[in-house]
């Protein structure tokens, strides 16, 4: 028996109520559905992210562009993803998360189809910034959608075996560059990236919006009707169903906020930690993806082929490391993962500056080392992120925060096209082994700890 605001329940108890049915969900083939639409969606997007990387080699000689207009170029996109971060984080409190979703897919495929025609390194820089709006939208937004699903002792799991295919479609942007590229042409990987279209019908009418939002916002008629909805399926599953157990929640949780609350009281602490974790962990690794092939073909002469080959071991060797990142993050804990993965990062990348970076196969052994170790932090920031912040700013806060992974991998290719210019290759991976001791110091000192509670707990 659950209580109404129209029976005369507080907006508070109602919302506890709903919280508690939520958070004693069984994992069922909806929400698996959830995973799976939105999951291909972000798999498109992350590829979109990376297919300029794999089409540069060759752009590099058509356009006839130097080391500066590669970084221009590659950091283009990343520019966008930071503007899209932050005004479809914004949008996502106010209009709902699927029609946010809609909006930002629309505009990604739209300026990948852009990118098709582009004809010179000044329209694909134009294309490749608009579609990182688009791009940098989707994924903090996605983000929150699939975390307000999802009760606490799953949630890492669940949502981190959603955003592997993140990595997955970077490893995927290096195969369709591999063997697309040289018989066809860098057009075609962008015409690849046309597909997510396909996903606008389900996702407009078979995905629910969250009921956590539509509490928030004080739609409480709806949201009974989509965790009513999730109860059925379970019990139509045969799965079992425990008691809800209410645990109160802050009348904070349907009041109106703005973005000011990410920087007042425990928010503050939080929101300026997170904004470092994604600065530091993504200027690495976007920084070193986004180069490598390139690298690979002009400073050691390997072929196109070969670049494209040992740029997709590195994006391989993420996705292994991200998949067992999201079977133990759970036991292990975020900031403890953190702290520990940074420090990890740290040891093969002073190894590349010591031995100067001399060879191909040096650089793809240890700097693929990094990128995967690394690669379990990125991946994973979008669930932490989500968990920092309360339903009323979960979308503005995520997509706030990975803005800076916007700036960090925007700083990332500009970077190493610098350092490489003006010092040489060993001193690029100088830089990094820095920035992320940084990383590993913010962790330890100011980081907190999210496994295993209840998001209405963690942030009231």
């Amino acid at each position: 028996m659950t209580t109404s605001v129209a029976d005369g329940g507080s907006a508070s108890t109602v919302n506890a109520q709903l919280v508690a049915r939520l958070e004693r969900l069984p994992i069922t083939r909806r929400l698996l559905l959830i995973r799976v639409i939105i999951g291909s969606a972000t798999f498109f997007d992350a590829y979109t992210v990376l297919a300029i990387a794999y089409a540069m080699p060759q752009l590099v000689d058509e356009w006839h562009l130097s080391s500066g207009q590669v970084g221009m170029i590659l950091s283009a996109g990343y520019a966008g993803q930071l503007v899209g971060a932050l005004l479809f984080g914004a949008l996502a409190e106010k209009i709902g998360r699927l029609h946010t979703l809609l909006i930002t897919i629309v505009l990604f495929v739209a300026m990948d189809i852009a990118c098709l025609f582009a004809g010179s390194g000044t329209s694909m820089l134009v294309f490749r910034f608009l579609q990182g709006v688009g791009t940098g939208g989707e994924v903090p937004v996605a983000s929150a959608y699939i975390n307000e699903f999802i009760g606490a002792h799953k949630r890492g799991r669940f949502f981190l075996l959603y955003e592997v295919i993140f990595p997955a479609g970077l490893m995927f942007a290096g195969i369709a560059g591999y063997f697309l590229v040289p018989v066809f042409g860098w057009r075609a990987l962008f015409a690849l990236g046309i597909v997510p279209c396909l996903l606008l019908l389900p996702l407009r009418f078979a995905m629910p919006e969250s009921p956590r939002w539509l509490a928030a916002k004080g739609r409480f008629e709806r949201a009974e009707k989509v965790v009513a909805k999730l109860e059925n399926d379970a019990i139509e599953q045969g799965l079992p169903l425990a008691e809800p157990v209410v645990r109160p929640v802050s009348p904070k949780a349907t009041a109106h906020s703005t973005w000011r609350e990410l920087f007042r009281g425990i928010y503050l602490k939080r929101t300026l930690v997170i904004w470092a974790l994604w600065f530091t962990a993504y200027l690495v690794n976007n920084g070193l993806m986004t180069w490598l092939p390139t690298l690979y073909k002009q400073v050691f002469g390997l072929s196109l082929e070969s670049s494209l080959a040992f740029g997709w071991i590195t994006s391989a060797a993420g996705v292994v490391a991200s998949v067992v990142c999201a079977l133990l993050i759970d036991r292990v804990g975020r900031k403890r993962w953190y702290a520990w993965a940074f420090l990890a990062a740290v040891v093969p990348l002073v190894g590349l500056t010591a031995l100067g970076a001399t060879g191909a196969v040096q650089v793809l052994i240890l700097a693929t080392l990094a990128y995967a170790i690394i690669q379990t932090i990125t991946f994973s920031l979008y669930l932490y992120s989500s968990e920092l912040y309360p339903t009323r700013l979960r979308a503005l806060g995520t997509g706030f925060g990975s803005a800076w992974l916007r700036a960090g991998s925007s700083l990332g290719p500009l970077l190493v096209g610098a350092v490489v210019s003006g010092l040489g290759i060993r001193y690029v991976f100088t830089v990094f082994a820095a920035v992320a001791l940084l990383g590993a110091l913010v962790t330890s000192v100011f980081a907190i700890e999210t496994k295993g509670r209840v998001l209405e707990e963690l942030s009231p």
